[in-house]
C-alpha cells in the first residue's frame, strides 16, 4: 500500500512539475521542475511513461540540460515495456524540432531503432523518422547514410530498406532546395558506393538516374559522371585475374549499366581500352556466357567509339573473327551470334578509321592521310581475310544461308504447332520456340547483310547513321535493305528481315548463355528447347556483401 502511495505521490509530483511549466511565462526560470522532470525518468512505469511525454515537450527551454534530458530519454527508448519504448520514441522529433543541432544525433538514434521487431514500435520510429527528415533533410540524410556507409550489417540493411521505401518515394517533396539537396544526396550515395551488392548499386544508379541533376537535358559533363560512378563499381584500376570470377561478373553487369551513357554523349574510352587490353587477350579462357556479354556489350557499344579507341581496338576484333569464321568447311558448329557480334563490331570500328583496315585487311580505302598506306602491297592479307581456303566469308555466308533455310521450314512447323495447340502450357512451348527462331532468322539473316560488303576491295562499313537491329534487340520497326555496292561476282542481296545498326533501347535479349542463339533455334526444331534467361545481378562486391 505504500509503495502505491509513493506511486501515486510521484506521479502528482510530475504532473505538477509540468503544470509549472506550462503556466510559466518564462519557463528557464523553473528548471528545477525539468529536472524533476528528467529524473522521473528512472521511476516507475508510469512515471516514465508521463516523462517519456513531458521530457520532449519542454525540451528547448533548457539548452545547459540538454545532454541529460536527451540520455534519459534514450533511455525510455530502451525500456522493457512497449509501451514506454513507443512514447519515448514519438517524442523524439521534438527534440530537434526548434533545436537543429541535435538533427545528427536523433536522426542516427532512430536508424539504430528500425531495427525494433514489434510492429507497433517500427511504427514509431518509421514516422518520427520521416519528421526528422522533413525538419533538416540534409542532415538527417546524413546520419542515416553512414549507417549504410559502414554500420552493423543488420542496421545497415533496415536503414537501405527504409531509405529506398520510404526516401527516395518523396524525393521531391524533401529534396529542397533541389539542385543543393541533389548534390548531396548524390555526394552520399557516391560515398556508400565502396561496399554494395549488386542490387544496391542497381537502386542507387537507378535513383540517381531519376533526378533532375542527370536527367535527358543534363549537359553532358553529368553524364559522365554517371559513368565513372558505374567505372568506379566494376574496378578498372584493380589487377585483372582470370581467376576472379566476381570482377568478372561485375564488370559484365557494370558494361550493361555504361551503355545508356555512351549514347548520352559519354565516351567509352576506359572500359573499351580495359577490355582490350585485358580481357580479349583471355577470351578463349572466359566463361562461355561472358564471351557471350561482353561481345554483345562490344557490339552495342561500338557505334560510339571514338576513332582513336577504334584503332587500337580493331587489331583484336580482326583477330576473334578471322577465329570464328573458319576459312573452310570444318564440320563443326559455327557460332553465329559470336560472328554476327565481331561482324557489326568490325563494321562500327571500321566506319570510324577506315583506312586502318587497309594493313589489316587489305582493303584499299583512300582518306588522303598518309596512314593510307597505299603504295605498300597487303594484298595477302586481303586474299587470307576474303578468298584463301574456300573464302572463310563464304563460309560463314553458306552456312547462315543452309541455317536460314532450315530456320524459316522450322518456323512453317511452329505456326501449324500452334493452330493444333489445345492447352495454354502447350502454346506457350510453341511460342517460345518461335521467338527462338525468329531471333535466329534475324542473326543470319545480318550476318548475311555484314559479310556481303566485306568482299569489295574498299567496302563500305555499316556506320551510325545506318539503321541495323542486332539479332537479341527488339525490332522496333522494319528496315530498308542498306544499298550494298555490287562486286565482281553476282550474289543476290539478303533479306534483312527487319533487321539492320545503331542500336536504339537497352537490353540483352534472352541472353542464351554459352550456345548462340541460333544453335539453340536449330535445337528448338528437333528436341523442343526452350530459350533460357540469363540472370542479372547477383549479389555483391565479394567484401561482406555477397557475390555479384
Amino acid at each position: 500500500m505504500d509503495n502505491t502511495k509513493e506511486e501515486s505521490a510521484a506521479i502528482e509530483k510530475l504532473y505538477e512539475y509540468g503544470e509549472h511549466l506550462s503556466e510559466s511565462s518564462d519557463k528557464s526560470k523553473n528548471e528545477a521542475d525539468y529536472v524533476g522532470i528528467i529524473a522521473a525518468a528512472k521511476g516507475s512505469s508510469k512515471a516514465k511513461q508521463l516523462a517519456a511525454q513531458l521530457i520532449p515537450r519542454f525540451f528547448k527551454y533548457f539548452p545547459s540540460l540538454s545532454a541529460q534530458a536527451i540520455n534519459a530519454q534514450l533511455d525510455l527508448c530502451e525500456e522493457d515495456e512497449l509501451g514506454i519504448r513507443v512514447q519515448a520514441i514519438r517524442g523524439l522529433p521534438l527534440l530537434c524540432k526548434d533545436t537543429p543541432e541535435h538533427v545528427p544525433k536523433i536522426g542516427d538514434v532512430l536508424g539504430q531503432l528500425l531495427l525494433a521487431e514489434e510492429g507497433l514500435e517500427r511504427d514509431a520510429v518509421a514516422k518520427a523518422l520521416m519528421s526528422v527528415l522533413r525538419q533538416d533533410t540534409k542532415a538527417s540524410l546524413t546520419a542515416l547514410f553512414k549507417h549504410i556507409e559502414n554500420s552493423d550489417e543488420n542496421i545497415r540493411e533496415k536503414v537501405l530498406v527504409f531509405v529506398r521505401e520510404r526516401v527516395f518515394p518523396l524525393k521531391r517533396e524533401l529534396l529542397h532546395p533541389e539542385a543543393e539537396m541533389e548534390r548531396h544526396i548524390t555526394d552520399l550515395i557516391k560515398k556508400s558506393l565502396q561496399d554494395v551488392t549488386g542490387a544496391e548499386f542497381k537502386m542507387f544508379m537507378d535513383f540517381l538516374k531519376s533526378l533532375t541533376l542527370f536527367n535527358d537535358k543534363s549537359p553532358p559533363e553529368r553524364v559522365q559522371e554517371l559513368l565513372e560512378i558505374v567505372e568506379g563499381q566494376a574496378d578498372l584500376d584493380a589487377i585483372f585475374t582470370i581467376t576472379d570470377t566476381d570482377h568478372i561478373d561485375r564488370l559484365m553487369s557494370c558494361l550493361n549499366m555504361a551503355l545508356p551513357f555512351y549514347v548520352r554523349g559519354a565516351s567509352n574510352s576506359k572500359f573499351l581500352n580495359y577490355i582490350n587490353k585485358h580481357l580479349l587477350p583471355v577470351f578463349d579462357k572466359l566463361p562461355e556466357d561472358k564471351k557471350l556479354d561482353l561481345l554483345k556489350n562490344l557490339a552495342e557499344s561500338s557505334p560510339y567509339t571514338s576513332a582513336q579507341d577504334a584503332r587500337n581496338l580493331l587489331p583484336s576484333i580482326l583477330q576473334l573473327l578471322k577465329k570464328y569464321m573458319p576459312q573452310k568447311k570444318t564440320g563443326e558448329e559455327l557460332n553465329f551470334t559470336f560472328v554476327e557480334c565481331l561482324l557489326f563490331t568490325f563494321h562500327q570500328l571500321a566506319h570510324k578509321t577506315p583506312n586502318t583496315t587497309n594493313s589489316l585487311c587489305g582493303y584499299k580505302i583512300v582518306t588522303g592521310q598518309p596512314s593510307d598506306r597505299l603504295g605498300e602491297d597487303f594484298k595477302e592479307l586481303f586474299i587470307d581475310f576474303t578468298e584463301r581456303q574456300g573464302t572463310s566469308l563464304t563460309v560463314v555466308e553458306d552456312s547462315a544461308k543452309a541455317t536460314n533455310k532450315k530456320l524459316t521450314q522450322g518456323m512453317s512447323e511452329h505456326n501449324k504447332a500452334m493452330s493444333s495447340a489445345k492447352t495454354d502450357a502447350a502454346k506457350a512451348d510453341v511460342k517460345a520456340k518461335k521467338q527462338s527462331t525468329s531471333i535466329g532468322l534475324r542473326t543470319c539473316n545480318n550476318i548475311l547483310a555484314l559479310a556481303q560488303p566485306l568482299h569489295q576491295k574498299a567496302p563500305a562499313f555499316f556506320g551510325e547513321k545506318k539503321t541495323f537491329t542486332l539479332s537479341w534487340k527488339e525490332n522496333l520497326k522494319p528496315a530498308p535493305v542498306p544499298a550494298v555496292p555490287s562486286t565482281g561476282n553476282k550474289r543476290a542481296a539478303p533479306t534483312l528481315n527487319g533487321s539492320g545498326a545503331t542500336v536504339v533501347k537497352r537490353g540483352r535479349g534472352n541472353g542464351l548463355g554459352s550456345r548462340q542463339l541460333v544453335n539453340r533455334a536449330l535445337a528448338g526444331l528437333s528436341q523442343g528447347t526452350r530459350p533460357g534467361g540469363k540472370g542479372g545481378w547477383r549479389g555483391g562486391r565479394n567484401r561482406g556483401r555477397g557475390t555479384w
